[in-house]
């Protein structure tokens, strides 16, 4: 025990070294041990704090901060790096007073030596800045810096951004920091990616949310301007400089600024401009979104342009469909200001969804206004005929009894008093006969178009050799005028008589439609299809009867070979 004893002593003591010595350096060594695990202790802290944090904003300085502390270093910053890693999109930075900032003005973009780590994502640690060829010097009034660290902070195995710790004094960064400033980045990875998921989930419930409130509201008995809640809704979600909705016009040549939400809005609302070559075109033809990280570097050269860019200068741009069962309705245009983030991909897939649910809600709002105003056309219709059919009649019959009792009582007091009363009835069933236009103010006279056209068959019946099949479908009566009931009658003439003269049919089906917002005529027949060009100054009259009123026709042999089909559309009003 006692050998082994003095064999260890002799051990510690070494050759050569006095006992003070020896003391000494037993000393260092505690104390180094000592430092070693206090400044693990300090990463291990850190990394618990880091790990806490649960807003991507907070826990990014907080990076900043822990690093800084946990080598001593005088001055710290994290750089985000930009989508399309040319440079620096965010610039966190700690250890500045506010008034060395404005003196310094610009912050760095990631040139330089900052660019070096964007450019070789590998950690650097320099004595000197000055003496790396890489760096390009220090902006005027700004503070010396002579010690450097820099190491990546990778998420998921990308480059999320750089983490630079610089101080005052040459050398002033061992070995020991290095590996302790890559440790820590290693654990900030890991808390960025927490906090930007947690974010993520929220920012998606908030999209979710809108969209519930955005379908509410347009559902609303009586909403407000629906497309300009949906261009609010996606300006404030999406944090976007300013949002337009535009819509093409009846013969998509042009694209409307029917309502426009943030920078400059004022002068860009109701206005217009071409549709050839726009992205918004590109979305109405493709029925996709397009993203645009930076408007100037990255589709400068497609040939597509933004109207936008010519009112206020625009980086990142989203253009999404206005999607309905009929196709894209319009396009959504979101963009930010020139200098700021770009959209992401996950923006682009919120505000998609988004899109399509404000789009849907829009057309069931549009539907259900359709729905409300023919029941109110049909409403007004029938009481038009009621009055027309029952309460003019009886006035009448009333009238002509008392203006017989009237003769029978010549040239007394109670006659003259009865001439009287047959004037006001007279009035009164001019009066009504006044409400019955205003009721029915697009009636065709007393008959109206359902009438017009089934006089029309019946005229042309005789030629044809059997009667077609007619058929009414809306309120044909109640969304007609006069000019439109002569375009109509001339339309079925045509129609009809080119199917008796030409097409040699057995069959004959006409049908006749109106919506609150379409009105259709439709002939198809099982004769032999088109024949030659003697119909068609006659078919040519149709189509521009039909282009007048911003309408169509198309006429054409079925695809089965057996028959014509001729579709005369127009919109009403």
């Amino acid at each position: 025990m006692e050998q082994g004893g003095a064999g260890d002593s002799g051990a510690l003591e070494g050759p050569g070294l006095e006992p003070d010595q020896m003391l000494s350096q037993l000393g260092t060594q505690a104390h180094d041990v000592l430092a070693v695990r206090n400044r693990l202790r300090g990463l291990l802290a850190t990394n618990q704090t880091i790990a806490g944090e649960l807003s991507l904003e907070r826990v990014l300085r907080r990076v900043v901060d822990s690093a800084r502390e946990l080598v001593s270093a005088k001055y710290g910053a994290l750089g985000v790096i930009s989508s399309d890693g040319s440079g620096l999109e965010q610039f966190i930075h700690v250890g500045l007073e506010p008034e060395e900032v404005d003196a310094i003005g610009h912050l760095p973009e990631g040139k330089g030596l900052l660019g070096a780590l964007i450019d070789d994502p590998k950690p650097i640690r320099l004595r000197e800045i000055s003496e790396d060829p890489r760096s390009v010097g220090f902006p005027e009034n700004h503070p010396p810096m002579r010690g450097f660290i820099g190491v990546p902070i990778r998420v998921r195995n990308k480059v999320f951004g750089n983490l630079y710790l610089a101080g005052i004094s040459q050398g002033e960064f061992s070995q020991e920091d290095e590996e302790l400033v890559a440790s820590l980045a290693i654990s900030a990875g890991v808390a960025i990616e927490n906090a930007r998921l947690f974010e993520e989930a929220q920012h998606r419930q908030e999209w979710l949310q809108a969209s519930t409130d955005v379908t509410r509201e347009l559902l609303d008995p009586e909403p407000e301007n629906s497309l300009r809640v949906v261009a609010q809704s996606l300006h404030d979600l999406a944090g976007a400089d300013i949002v337009t909705v535009a819509v093409p016009s009846a013969d998509r040549k042009e694209l409307a600024l029917s309502v426009a939400v943030g920078e400059a809005a004022d002068r860009l609302t109701d206005t217009s401009y071409p549709m050839e070559n726009t992205l918004s075109q590109l979305v109405l033809q493709t029925s996709q979104p397009v993203l645009i990280e930076d408007l100037e570097s990255t589709y400068e050269t497609e040939g597509r342009v933004i109207y936008l860019s010519s009112v206020i200068s625009l980086g990142a741009v989203m253009v999404l469909p206005l999607m309905t069962s009929d196709g894209p309705k319009g396009s959504l245009v979101a963009g930010r200001l020139r200098g700021r983030r770009a959209f992401t991909e996950e923006d682009l897939t919120m505000a998609s969804t988004f899109a399509n649910h404000a789009s849907l809600a829009l057309e069931l709002a549009e539907a259900r206004r359709d729905q409300q105003r023919m029941i109110l056309l049909e409403d007004r219709a029938r009481i038009a005929r009621d009055l027309h059919d029952h309460v003019i009649q009886q006035l009448f019959a009333a009238g002509m009894t008392v203006q017989g009792v009237s003769a029978g009582l010549a040239g007394g007091p109670d006659s003259d008093l009865l001439e009287n009363v047959v004037d006001h009835i007279d009035e009164a069933i001019r009066q009504i006969r006044t409400s019955i236009f205003q009721l029915r103010p697009h009636a065709l006279s007393t008959h109206g178009i359902r009438a017009a056209v089934l006089s029309v068959v019946a005229e042309i019946t005789p030629s044809i050799g059997f009667d077609p099949m007619v058929r009414f479908d809306g309120p044909v009566d109640a969304v007609g005028d006069e000019p439109l009931a002569a375009d109509v009658i001339a339309v079925v003439r045509e129609l009809l008589s080119n199917a008796a003269k030409h097409a040699h049919a057995s069959a004959i089906h006409l049908a006749v439609r109106a919506s609150t917002s379409v009105f259709t005529i439709d002939v198809v027949d099982d004769g032999r299809g088109l024949g030659s060009s003697s119909r068609s100054s006659g078919l040519e009259n149709l189509r521009q009867r039909a282009e007048a009123r911003a309408g169509s026709f198309v006429i054409e042999s079925r695809a089965d070979g057996t028959g014509t089909a001729a579709n005369w559309t127009i919109p009403v009003s």
